[in-house]
């Protein structure tokens, strides 16, 4: 069916012409309120659900440096009966492991297979980049053959290398595939008689992101640019604080060479008994640099999150000792010196050497991620006194813990009060009623004390945490209701972001999140393309509007809000029918008589609230754009039932 059709359909269905009484909904374009933050809409990000590794960032190896616990996982012996293999260790290096094959015999060689992330992607006739570390340790003439090939062993594509000498020495390749697999593996053989050492052995796709070496998968990334976040904020989530402060991310321990990043196991790696993913760990290909970087060329606000001498309070609880915290809050201050600070600086100048002399221009600092009680309060006062007294402007972004409720948040709310935090970041993880009946949530918040972050949420279709949560409309509905609630509350709410952010449908360890991917293709949820309406709608100015609930005997459930974009001269209008009938609205411009005779209106609906998208149906439930005629103020609109419409209407200059 044609989109335009497909409107004509659903717009019959919702009854233009039923002739219903309608209700009316007041929008004061003439009393521009709070200013709407840059910042308002963002993107979380966290390695959880291999979205790093096996993820955005695009190595196609997994255990490329030989670095996991078992130094052989994800690799296996290929033509045993041929030479043996060794792993050796050498301990004056970050990454200490490497691999030597002894081929005994000609002709069929030895080597290993790289089974890759749930198999390795690859498209057909693209180019991927093939770079290793050799020397030849015994033999003449030693030669690899390094083959992708497909699950049936049929060879896809294929590079030689001849490797001589005794020393280390980098290797590269470009190897074209003539047809495309989601399940690809890399096979590396040594055919002459002789002993040869490997490490670091990588597989890129040639088309990164912005065509970068060791890049970024650019479908992912591109996901995230269409959305034109306000912020990223990275690296986590509970990544920032590790089971153990030994497992904790440390930022500079990413940086340089990805060669001399050392790798850590993954904290998701055994957290869920049901999703155990033993094969889970950080390279840091994708480190700060990285990340700074990615959050440039989407447009966005870096946000990094910073451990504040805690472990997990899930897991360990781990304490650093008050008098033993200062590398950590010195670890804050390097890392601000690294966005921000001159050439000339010790840290500023590692930035430049890493290919960026211009400063990140970094704004804000979140200390903890989501801990709490009388240990946090204690410990983010120290950061807050050291950190404001040499940036003051610095925005710190504090925590009221993982509850949108409860002793702990209140004694976290009360306490960050008392010290006039910047910022508090809350989490909600909740079932989709709670988040209808909490779209009012900030109407009564004190306008005088910290600003807040609506950090991490989701609406959880079956239960909080469970495995059997689904991306499904209900719960993007529900969220799109609460959101109107957070512009509504622009004054206070400064910053949100849906979360976890990315999945693959291989190796997920959490569910709901909002987008999804195998090793071919993404898709954006139902959750992705509201976030997105918000986020690429967000305005400058919130406006009045009334109502802003109503229901009709408990079984219309309608949600609104709107903004002024002052430089295009254009009212948003967002608005949200939780019910299973069509409603019938009449919009009222307050202030001004001359509207444009039409308006763009963008429609989230499925009559099914538990549809979802999928890699098959990637586009299920996505927007639909149509023009409506405003030319009478006030002008009808109909609302299609379990549906999320977004009206944008241009204000007339006066004499048009």
């Amino acid at each position: 069916m044609k989109k335009s059709g497909l409107i004509l359909t659903i717009l019959l269905s919702w009854g233009v012409c039923s002739g219903q009484q309608a209700d009316q909904i007041s929008v004061y374009a003439n009393q521009p309120g709070a200013k709407v933050q840059s910042t308002m809409w963002g993107l979380f990000f966290e390695d959880i659900n291999f979205a790093a590794d096996g993820g955005v960032y695009a190595e196609l190896v997994k255990n490329r440096s030989f670095e996991f616990d078992d130094p052989m996982m994800g690799w296996k012996m290929l033509n045993n009966g041929n030479g043996r293999l060794f792993i050796y260790k050498n301990e004056k290096t970050e990454n200490p492991h490497y691999i030597r094959l002894e081929t005994h015999h000609e002709g069929a060689g030895f080597g290993i297979m790289n089974e890759g992330f749930r198999g390795m992607g690859v498209k057909q006739d693209a180019t991927y980049n093939l770079s290793l570390q050799a020397r030849n340790i015994k033999g003449t003439n030693n030669r690899l053959t390094v083959s992708i090939i497909d699950s049936l062993d049929h060879v896809l594509g294929e590079a030689s290398l001849k490797i001589a000498g005794a020393e280390w020495t980098p290797y590269k390749a470009a190897i074209t595939v003539s047809s495309g697999t989601a399940k690809a593996k890399l096979a590396v053989i040594s055919h002459a008689v002789g002993t040869v050492d490997l490490d670091m052995i990588s597989l890129f796709p040639a088309d990164t992101w912005r065509g970068r070496p060791n890049g970024l998968r650019k479908d992912l990334v591109q996901l995230l640019a269409d959305m034109k976040p306000g912020f990223l904020r990275f690296p986590g989530g509970c990544i920032v604080e590790g089971r153990t402060l030994s497992n904790r991310y440390q930022w500079k321990n990413t940086l340089g060479e990805p060669a001399n990043r050392k790798l850590i196991i993954n904290r998701w790696n055994t957290e869920f008994k049901h999703r155990l993913t033993p094969d889970y760990f950080q390279s840091f290909g994708l480190g700060y640099f990285e990340y700074f970087q990615l959050a440039e060329d989407i447009g966005a606000e870096p946000l990094p999150i910073m451990n504040c001498g805690m472990a997990c309070q899930y897991n360990t609880s781990e304490l650093v000792p008050l008098d033993d915290i200062g590398p950590y809050i010195q670890d804050v201050l390097d890392l601000i010196e690294f966005a921000n600070g001159p050439v000339t600086s010790r840290w500023g100048n590692i930035r430049a050497e890493m290919g960026h002399p211009e400063p990140f221009n970094l704004n804000m600092v979140g200390i903890g991620n989501e801990q709490w009680g009388p240990q946090y309060i204690e410990r983010y006062q120290q950061f807050a006194n050291v950190i404001k007294e040499k940036y003051p402007d610095m925005v710190l972004v504090s925590g009221a813990g993982p509850a949108p409720d409860g002793e702990l948040f209140d004694f976290g709310w009360e306490n960050l009060r008392k010290l006039n935090a910047d910022m508090v970041d809350e989490h909600y993880y909740r079932n989709p009623e709670w988040f209808l009946d909490n779209a009012s949530r900030y109407d009564s918040y004190d306008r005088n004390g910290p600003k807040v972050f609506a950090g991490e949420y989701a609406a959880h279709s079956k239960q909080d945490g469970s495995s059997l949560n689904h991306n499904d409309w209900k719960s993007a509905l529900v969220e799109a209701a609460f959101m109107t609630g957070l512009e509504r509350n622009a004054d206070i709410v400064h910053m949100a972001s849906y979360a976890p952010l990315f999945a693959h449908v291989g190796g997920w360890q959490w569910t709901p999140d909002l987008i999804w991917f195998d090793n071919l293709s993404a898709f954006g949820t139902p959750n992705y393309y509201v976030q997105k309406l918000f986020s690429t709608n967000r305005g400058t100015h919130r406006l009045p509007v009334s109502p802003k609930t109503s229901s009709s005997s408990g079984k219309e459930r309608f949600y609104v809000s709107a903004v002024l974009d002052s430089g295009n001269r254009e009212i948003i209008i967002k608005l949200v029918n939780f019910s299973d009938r069509a409603l019938e609205k009449e919009i009222v411009v307050e202030g001004f008589d001359r509207l444009d005779p039409t308006a763009k209106m963008i429609i989230l609906q499925h009559n099914e609230l538990k549809a979802v998208n999928s890699i098959e149906f990637p586009e299920k439930i996505s927007p639909v754009e149509t023009v409506i005629n405003s030319k009478k103020n006030p002008f009808p609109v109909s609302l299609g039932p379990n549906s999320f419409s977004v009206i944008k209407v241009k204000l007339q200059a006066e004499g048009k």
